[in-house]
């Protein structure tokens, strides 16, 4: 055998081995990532604390995990070679700001759990605030008008945004009209919309026009409705054309193979396919809207007494009843808000798992 062969033969698994660890973990790696970060710590507070004399934890930190990245990338780059280092680097980094962002999100559940959890009662759900005073305590009482209207508010929304969305993301990815163009144009307009706006185009567009006319207020859930609607629009509009545009083309060439027009194309093959995606369009239009409060305050207007007719006077939502309790200086006032504030994100997980449960058995029939 020549020796050109041996050597080929002698380097192979040596390749292959290096080509594994560029994915997956082993004890060993997490060694030297675990060593990496306390030699980062120490190295950082070396050079921050002792030889600069800076003070504050958050320099202090950011100096530890610059520190930290240099060591890990030299550690495994002389182990690993530099192809695995760099994966590896690109790895931390990515996962740390995974965490970064997870820290605050924590922190806000747990924060509203603690201050909402204690004062809510039963009653919570089966009571509204009529006759409430400022000095009851914040277990009497309830946010059952809240409740409603926030149901009944991005029911109506749904109802309204569910189907144009779908439609527009049909015309911008099944069709080739000219108009395709400026229809994403004005989508994409309309995603970086201040909810703000919309409350205010319904008021002076409709409100406004309607109390002139009729002279009676025209505040109502179903206004609201309207206001949120425009926000949620847009995502479900983007977040459908994407999904449409992962459904193979091959499946609709099948289809028209077969006879078929296309708009059977798009209702028994294109839709049932990113039947899944639908539902994840619904649960981002849910996220966009069911906490908003500023359309509200120009809407809906909010009110203490039970309204469950969407379409007749003011209607309270669980955002405004946050909004409207949490700025006052009543220490009980403020319990009831974050009461509200605990029950709004229990709502909005319910919400999110209904959806994702519906869509999910509907993929696999």
């Amino acid at each position: 055998m020549s020796t050109s062969v041996l050597e080929k033969t002698t380097t192979e698994p040596a390749v292959a081995e290096r080509r594994r660890a560029l994915r997956g973990l082993r004890v060993a790696d997490l060694g030297v990532l675990a060593g990496s970060a306390a030699a980062g710590l120490a190295t950082g507070w070396l050079l921050f604390y002792r030889l600069t004399g800076m003070e504050g934890w958050l320099g202090f930190l950011l100096v530890s995990y610059l520190l930290f990245l240099a060591i890990y990338y030299f550690v495994c780059r002389d182990t690993l070679g530099k192809v695995v280092a760099g994966d590896r680097l690109v790895g931390v980094i990515i996962c740390s700001g995974a965490v970064m962002m997870l820290i605050p999100l924590v922190w806000l559940l747990v924060f509203v759990t603690i201050q909402g959890l204690p004062n809510l009662r039963w009653t919570f759900f089966t009571q509204d605030q009529a006759g409430i005073r400022a000095t009851d305590p914040a277990t009497v009482g309830g946010g059952l008008g809240a409740i409603v209207g926030t149901l009944e508010e991005v029911g109506i929304a749904m109802v309204i945004s569910v189907p144009l969305g779908i439609l527009c993301a049909l015309f911008l990815n099944e069709t080739r009209s000219r108009m395709r163009r400026s229809v994403r144009t004005f989508v994409d307009a309309m995603s970086g919309l201040p909810s703000e706006v919309a409350g205010l185009f319904i008021f002076s567009a409709l409100i406004l026009t309607i109390s002139a006319t009729t002279g009676n207020g025209a505040f109502s859930g179903f206004m609201a409705s309207l206001a949120l609607s425009i926000i949620m629009l847009p995502t479900i509009t983007r977040t459908v054309e994407v999904v449409l545009r992962l459904v193979p083309d091959g499946l609709r060439e099948a289809s028209y193979a077969l006879g078929a027009s296309q708009a059977r194309t798009i209702w028994s093959v294109v839709l049932p396919t990113a039947r899944s995606g639908l539902g994840t369009s619904v649960v981002l239009g849910i996220a966009r809207t069911v906490g908003e409060t500023a359309p509200l305050i120009f809407t809906a207007f909010g009110t203490n007494l039970l309204n469950a007719n969407p379409f007749s006077g003011p209607q309270d939502s669980l955002p405004l009843f946050v909004y409207s309790r949490v700025r006052l200086q009543s220490e009980a006032m403020q319990d009831r808000a974050y009461t509200g504030a605990f029950v709004l994100m229990v709502l909005v997980l319910l919400l999110f798992v209904i959806t994702r449960v519906i869509a999910r058995k509907r993929h696999r029939n």
